[in-house]
């Protein structure tokens, strides 16, 4: 495990990733926590995370809500890219991580929306059919992307960018959860790497409108 600059900084992101794993439902079973947690350079008390390292996209080849094949490294190459993992039946984080990112791209210029990718890639493949998928992203923005595909090709590439997603389990009342890190990874268009996150508390619609024409720019906010 690669080291915190700071304690402060180990501190801070270690209770945000707690946070973020919470959020869609805690698993009694304990999903395997990532294979690469996220380290910082510095905190953004009013934006996203820095990363001391950043990441290189997944390594995904899934399918789209078109039933179409879907190479996430070559269908995004050299766009700002926005990945986030999550699922439609979630009752809060993922519903509200995706309305806030639709609200500050609407804010963008024609020009900068063309520009910008918008990716969804569900914890739940069991549920999330492309036709789901669709519908659910639409209401959203219909320019959003969705990927489904199988569940541990799904998490091994949540884990290259320190996300942790779990299988999803029925509870004794029926009701079925899918827990999942609830990081935002904004990929440069200049290099294709992951050099921001946001995590629930701080990607907010006045968060991300500040900060996406940065990103979409290339550059670090």
């Amino acid at each position: 495990m690669r080291t915190m600059r700071t304690a402060a900084a180990a501190a801070a992101l270690v209770t945000a990733a707690g946070l973020a794993l919470a959020a869609c439902g805690s698993d009694d079973g304990g999903g395997s926590a990532a294979d690469k947690p996220a380290t910082v350079e510095k905190q953004q008390p009013k934006g996203g995370t820095v990363l001391d390292q950043p990441f290189s996209k997944p390594d995904l080849t899934l399918t789209d809500t078109h039933g179409k094949s879907y190479d996430l490294i070559e269908k995004t190459k050299g766009h700002p890219t926005l990945l986030y993992f999550g699922y439609t039946h979630c009752p809060d984080v993922c519903p509200l991580t995706m309305s806030n990112i639709s609200m500050a791209k609407s804010k963008l210029s024609k020009e900068q929306q063309k520009k910008l990718r918008v990716v969804f890639v569900t914890s739940d493949p069991k549920r999330d059919t492309p036709k789901e998928l669709r519908k659910w992203l639409d209401g959203q923005d219909p320019s959003f992307i969705g990927l489904t595909g199988d569940f541990d090709t799904i998490q091994a590439g949540a884990r290259s960018v320190g996300v942790s997603i779990a299988p999803s389990y029925k509870k004794k009342n029926g009701d079925v959860v899918s827990t999942h890190g609830a990081q935002v990874l904004a990929f440069s268009p200049e290099d294709d790497k992951a050099h921001v996150l946001y995590t629930e508390g701080n990607s907010g619609p006045d968060i991300l409108k500040k900060d996406l024409p940065k990103l979409i720019e290339g550059k670090t906010p």
